[in-house]
């Protein structure tokens, strides 16, 4: 996955970020959800449900650890 650096420098442009990624994740992420729990596949709806939290997660810390001087991976 090639990685896109944006500058948040206010809220605004956090907000701006925000609903773009959740916006990613959901079509990334949400589709399995859905068939799954259309599906009625207990198990596929735990599994999807699981990767759209730890998609969410990631993103929540992708932004923290770029808010946070000093860090780097």
């Amino acid at each position: 996955m090639d990685t896109e650096t944006v500058t948040i420098e206010n809220r605004n442009d956090f907000a701006q970020w925000a609903i773009e990624r959740a916006q990613a994740i959901v079509a990334e992420q949400g589709g399995n959800l859905a068939i799954a729990a259309r599906d009625m596949d207990e198990s596929a709806i735990a599994d999807a449900g699981n990767a759209l939290g730890v998609a969410i997660a990631e993103a929540m810390l992708e932004v923290f650890d770029g808010l946070m001087p000093g860090e780097e991976e």
